[in-house]
């Protein structure tokens, strides 16, 4: 594979993997509300759910959705449902105090990348992305080593990019005015994972 042709399908994921969705959100409050190493373990799960989604796609899974669209759909039905229960669970606990900076973390680095994972991982549609960029750009020939270090980069653009997001949303005066708000602002998080959850099932 071409170094161009590498660079271009970096350059596509990373500006892909920049725009807002519900891994933005997830990782925003994470951050504010559980400090910066919760959300760095939390980035490392998306960076593996988007590798895994990659991973598919190579190995023709946008192909099966296109021959087999009930595969797809029910696969979007589990991950709209999903993030509706995330939400559901962010409105219901808004009210409740955000643990103090100097406390335990309320969730081990385990328990927050397994939610990275599983947020990203329960949306089908980056496969469908992958798969798009891929046939487009990537060689039919391209070599195994050159499709692994697309793997590996597609990873590192994913968890490189929400652990700069997780480092800017926790920091001390990011961390304090999500305190003073914290109700109100997991309510409008929560209702916007909603909408996200819907978008997913529906489209």
């Amino acid at each position: 594979m071409e170094l161009s042709i590498f660079l271009s399908v970096v350059l596509i994921h990373l500006l892909a993997a920049m725009s807002p969705g519900p891994s933005f959100v997830v990782c925003l409050r994470t951050a504010a509300s559980e400090g910066f190493g919760t959300a760095v373990a939390l980035s490392f799960g998306f960076g593996a759910g988007a590798a895994l989604w990659a991973a598919g796609a190579m190995a023709g899974l946008a192909l099966l959705f296109e021959l087999v669209p009930v595969v797809f759909v029910g696969l979007k039905i589990v991950g709209g449902l999903f993030l509706l229960y995330v939400a559901y669970m962010m409105w219901r606990h808004a009210p409740r105090p955000m643990v103090d900076s100097s406390d335990t973390a309320p969730r081990s680095a385990w328990s927050a990348f397994r939610f990275g994972f599983l947020t990203f991982a329960t949306n089908p549609k980056p496969a469908v992305f992958y798969g798009a960029v891929f046939v487009g750009l990537v060689p039919t020939d391209a070599t195994w080593p050159a499709r692994i270090a697309l793997l590996l980069a597609i990873f590192a653009n994913e968890t490189l990019w929400y652990i700069t997001v997780s480092r800017v949303f926790s920091f001390p005066k990011a961390r304090a005015a999500y305190a003073r708000a914290k109700t109100w602002v997991d309510r409008i998080f929560g209702a916007m994972i909603a909408a996200f959850g819907l978008k997913i099932a529906l489209t």
